[in-house]
């Protein structure tokens, strides 16, 4: 087989020992399972991991059945699920001997949390020297908050995006709002994956492993990115508008005769063309709006303008013909229209993830698209504890375990075939 034949995954042979819960550590271990590697995801014996259950709505598969809240599938597909009770010194031991043949562990515990079971990174590291150990938390390892606990909503208003997000002050409905998905939690798990691929990869060169600590906080800063330069250069902190751009115009939404859609003017030229099409080519000759950073000093002039003219043709017209122009516009869609949308379906961002007993269920695809090493035929999120007996009585060793009687004891626990 040629090296362009390769059915290989980028992260093939690499284990990972998820001890994470709820949403930006389960983010972090689904685009590593969904690169190829394997992911032991550990599970408590009550209940599993807390979105499990934490619906409605439940999924369901081509025959109706309950496979489980849709908020575990969204961040849990491609995973073994493990069930250890690692309050249990058994439990520990188990722990400790996958994460021994395992090249990465990534937990969301408080700081500290796992000191007392020994699965903390200072003794993961007697077990295994070269370790790759993420820890994910609301504020740290380090400094004055960090034995709180933190949560994507929390973060989202200590970090500032929330003072960034909603109506301008003093218009109607005026408010701090979050962002209607937890992006903090997204986000951090996506650093996450870049920080444990970069330590794997200086593990290869040097034998070294390290520990990743990985701050919700810290991420929501990162993320504030134009925004938090706008700050820093100007040491005026920046307020919320709307649906417009704080240094682009004309760049928000605009009321068209039978529906809302987003205008997205990122350049002179296109603002040219747009004032073309709109017959209002003498705008873009006006010194007052001729170059971006005049039309962001007389936003106020300009966009009661620009609404006059938006208000009196339909929605799909502007679209038609601001597209022909090359001037980025289109609809405000709900999640019906997206999965709908002929580009979302050419581009294979639904798919239907297959449960261990070959039911096709439904979900959304990785958006990663590699030529060479593609992410892997979706699976679905485990049941829990249904790759517990499979993944002990490969990695364990029978001289050192007993699977009966670890089960006896209640430091594991078998598949009951529960989602």
């Amino acid at each position: 087989m040629t090296h362009s034949q390769s059915t290989g995954r980028a992260l093939d042979g690499v284990r990972i020992l998820d001890l994470t819960r709820i949403l930006a550590g389960p983010w972090a271990t689904q685009i590593l399972a969904d690169l190829g590697a394997e992911v032991i995801k550990i599970e408590h014996p009550d209940g599993g991991d807390d979105t499990r259950r934490w619906g409605p709505p439940y999924v369901k598969d081509e025959d109706g059945v309950d496979r489980g809240a849709a908020y575990f599938h969204s961040a849990n597909r491609g995973k073994k699920s493990v069930v250890v009770d690692l309050a249990k010194p058994e439990g520990q031991r188990v722990l400790r001997a996958l994460a021994k043949t395992s090249d990465v562990v990534i937990e969301n515990f408080k700081v500290g949390g796992l000191a007392k079971y020994g699965l903390d990174y200072a003794s993961l590291r007697d077990v295994k020297p070269d370790v790759v150990y993420c820890s994910i938390t609301g504020f740290g390892q380090s400094g004055p908050y960090a034995d709180r606990a933190g949560y994507d909503f929390l973060i989202q208003a200590m970090g500032g995006l929330m003072s960034l997000t909603g109506q301008k002050e003093g218009s109607a409905g005026a408010e701090p709002m979050k962002v209607g998905v937890a992006l903090t939690d997204v986000l951090t798990g996506l650093y996450a994956v870049i920080g444990i691929l970069a330590a794997l990869r200086h593990r290869d060169a040097t034998g070294e492993g390290q520990q990743i600590d990985m701050a919700l906080l810290d991420v929501q800063v990162a993320t504030l990115a134009n925004q938090a330069m706008n700050y820093l250069a100007t040491g005026a902190a920046p307020k919320p508008l709307g649906n417009a751009h704080p240094s682009i115009v004309p760049y928000q939404t605009f009321e068209t005769r039978d529906g809302y859609v987003i205008l997205a003017v990122g350049n002179d030229g296109q603002f040219a063309r747009f004032c073309e099409v709109a017959g209002l080519q003498g705008l873009a000759t006006d010194d007052r709006f001729a170059t971006n950073p005049e039309r962001v000093r007389n936003r106020a002039t300009l966009i009661p303008i620009l609404q006059g003219v938006m208000s009196g043709r339909s929605m799909d017209d502007w679209i038609e013909a601001l597209n022909a122009a090359h001037v980025p516009v289109g609809p405000i869609n709900d999640l019906e229209r997206v999965f709908n949308d002929i580009h979302i379906k050419a581009r294979g961002m639904q798919t239907a993830p297959v449960a261990a007993d070959g039911a096709r269920l439904q979900g959304v695809a990785s958006p990663l698209k590699l030529s060479q090493t593609p992410p892997i035929p979706p699976k679905a999120a485990p049941n829990l504890g249904a790759d517990t007996f499979a993944v002990l009585d490969q990695l364990l060793d029978p001289s050192e375990f007993d699977l009966t009687s670890l089960e006896a004891v209640g430091a594991v626990q078998f598949s009951k075939s529960q989602p």
